[in-house]
């Protein structure tokens, strides 16, 4: 069973994202702030992380950096609000392997993600 990590600060997010995951058959690991999910991320070793950008401590852009400068390939999608081109190109650029922008579609997300683990 795959485990993937959902950094989100917004509760109401978190568990439309935790239950559609544990759904889907997914070992879910949780964190509610960047330094946490930087933390978890390197700890845990998930197979996949869903990430905010927007988050208290520890933007989701400094915790992608920080996960890629230590040389961790785990697969990351960015999703947030920010949809901007210049927020996509720079999550990207920072090492994001997908950006997704709220609102979002649950099985789009998890094609994506599927997709991702292949």
């Amino acid at each position: 069973m795959p485990r993937v990590l959902i950094v989100e600060d917004d509760d109401s997010m978190a568990v439309a994202l935790r239950d559609g995951f544990d759904y889907e058959g997914y070992e879910i690991l949780e964190a509610h702030d960047g330094a946490e999910g930087l933390r978890q991320a390197l700890e845990s070793r998930p197979d996949l992380i869903i990430l905010d950008v927007m988050l208290p401590k520890m933007s989701g852009l400094d915790v992608c950096r920080r996960i890629r400068e230590r040389g961790d390939r785990v697969p990351i999608i960015m999703l947030t609000a920010r949809g901007q081109e210049v927020d996509k190109v720079l999550g990207l650029k920072l090492g994001a392997d997908d950006y997704v922008t709220k609102p979002f579609s649950f099985m789009e997300l998890m094609a994506r993600v599927e997709a991702l683990l292949r």
